[in-house]
């Protein structure tokens, strides 16, 4: 895939339906008013070598910033967005929506847009938290506003 690929599939869902319930899609996950995309996978990184996994996370780190400048060139300079701050509220007994709470588990920080004409969000974020998981670059697009 490439960063053309990942536009493609970053404006199918921003124009796709919301599932009415939580399940595995063609292209990740999704649920009432998201969708959830692995836009790449690692392969073989759930193991825990750390020198790999840091290696394949800067990579990683690399695509995302270079779909976000594509997406920065249609939509604007988008906004930056540390998830500690959901971890912090969610340990204080408060709710936070889907996507939001399940990408603030995934990622320490995302790449927010409001996609123009759609009235949806769109963030990118690398998960890489979970050393016993495949390193994922996700495209999360979205009805709910950020908490």
């Amino acid at each position: 895939m490439n960063v053309d690929d990942h536009l493609a599939t970053i404006d199918r869902l921003c124009l796709r339906e919301f599932p009415a319930r939580p399940g595995r899609s063609d292209v990740g996950f999704g649920g009432p008013g998201f969708h959830i995309a692995d836009l790449t996978v690692s392969v073989g990184l759930g193991t825990g070598d750390g020198a790999a996994r840091e290696r394949t996370a800067e990579d990683f780190d690399a695509w995302r910033e270079a779909i976000a400048q594509r997406l920065n060139d249609r939509w604007g300079q988008g906004q930056r967005w540390g998830m500690l701050t959901l971890g912090v509220r969610r340990a204080r007994g408060e709710e936070i929506p889907q996507p939001w709470a399940l990408l603030g588990d995934l990622v320490h920080e995302v790449h927010l847009w409001q996609a123009d004409g759609t009235g949806r969000w769109v963030a990118l974020g690398v998960a890489e938290r979970d050393e016993t998981d495949e390193i994922r670059l996700l495209a999360v697009v979205t009805a709910m506003d950020p908490p």
